[in-house]
């Protein structure tokens, strides 16, 4: 299901000293962000200890079921709501420190913010609409906010509509404009709360287009979305389950799963580090653990006849290894040790819980036999080269 979407094209450049002015190499990074809110039945953590780092010009998805946290953390991004305890920034700006008063400011400036019901007011002009932030911001000219005002409304096909209400646009048209709106002050960020959920296939299409267009030019956009199709089509996807980001190598490694599966497996994985060498599976010894590798490399490698040891595979984030021993009687058919070089940090799964991952979804015991038919022929084509 996942297959694709967690790529990152290159890093876009950082400031001219590395980093911004608070230490942060990316546009946008969360540390350790915590979110509670008070609730009739007491407290609810709706994010729970969140580290995300945003480069500029990628163009990411957050995705993830009803009440699982997206929305909230994309509101800590944009400082419409503030963390329980944790850090937010954005460029050299520490988002979480601002009053009131400067936030509304720097929100105006640097952040264009689409809405899924797109909040135009009901009562100015679509073009009035458009120049709203330039005026609250104090951007430009009153002569150059028409003008661009016009400029973004003929960028998004609607500068013919520019002096009808909203009420006389269809849903559509109106999202376009919203678009507009958001990018009046030039902002170096888009965020996108489901900006296509309300609008039919074809338009959606052409609200996505405009998004790719819009990042090629430079820009970043942060979009919540159900839409896998789109999440597909993006720099990257991360998941959200329970409050929780779903590490992207494990769905990467498990890319058959749905959301809600992800989270539940997520949940279960315990992490682990290994050493520069360090053996992490021998050969013949008892099969017990599903492993993921979510940092460095692993080498596999069996034993030779002369005494030696074959070198079968290097795996590398977002692979597995420990399948064929829990699916073949539960003796390991290989060894695995962490790389020389780097080492390697794994999550890992017990037996009983593999078992019941494999009976939940159908698709990935597929995709894993695949794997360990493939791994098969891969070790008997090294045994053969050996002999």
């Amino acid at each position: 299901m996942f297959k694709g979407w967690f790529q990152r094209k290159p890093r876009a450049a950082a400031p001219a000293s590395g980093v911004y002015r608070h230490g942060n190499d990316c546009l946008i990074e969360l540390r350790n962000v915590v979110k509670t809110f008070e609730t009739a039945a007491g407290p609810f953590t709706a994010l729970k200890n969140i580290t995300l780092e945003v480069d500029r010009g990628e163009f990411v998805a957050i995705i993830g079921k009803s009440g699982s946290g997206k929305s909230t953390l994309m509101n800590m991004i944009s400082g419409i709501d503030r963390p329980t305890s944790g850090e937010v920034y954005v460029g050299d700006t520490a988002v979480h420190t601002l009053n009131e008063s400067d936030m509304a400011v720097w929100r105006g400036r640097n952040l264009g913010i689409v809405f899924q019901f797109f909040q135009l007011l009901p009562a100015l002009s679509l073009v009035e609409n458009v120049m709203l932030p330039m005026d609250f911001c104090n951007m430009y000219t009153p002569r150059e906010r028409r003008e661009r005002a016009m400029m973004l409304l003929d960028q998004v096909g609607m500068a013919d509509q520019a002096d009808k209400l909203p009420s006389a646009v269809s849903g559509g048209q109106q999202q376009r404009v919203a678009i507009a709106r958001a990018l009046a002050n030039d902002p170096p960020i888009l965020m996108a709360d489901e900006p296509t959920g309300n609008l039919d296939s074809k338009t959606a299409q052409q609200v996505f287009t405009l998004f790719e267009t819009l990042v090629d030019q430079g820009k970043t956009i942060v979009m919540v979305t159900h839409d896998s199709d789109m999440a597909r089509r993006v720099t990257r996807a991360i998941i959200v389950a329970d409050g929780e980001i779903v590490n992207e190598y494990v769905a990467r490694a498990l890319s058959t799963l749905t959301v809600e599966q992800l989270g539940r497996v997520t949940r279960q994985l315990e992490a682990r580090k290994y050493a520069p060498g360090e053996v992490i599976l021998e050969q013949g010894s008892a099969a017990d653990t599903f492993y993921i590798i979510t940092s460095g490399d692993v080498e596999v490698f069996i034993e030779h006849p002369d005494g030696g040891e074959i070198i079968v595979n290097h795996l590398s984030r977002g692979a597995y290894f420990g399948e064929i021993g829990l699916l073949r009687g539960g003796q390991r058919t290989a060894s695995v040790r962490a790389s020389f070089a780097t080492g390697c940090e794994v999550v890992m799964l017990d037996q009983n819980e593999f078992n019941t991952l494999l009976a939940e979804s159908e698709a990935t015991r597929h995709a894993i036999d695949r794997v360990v038919a493939e791994r098969d022929a891969r070790t008997r084509a090294a045994e053969a080269g050996a002999v």
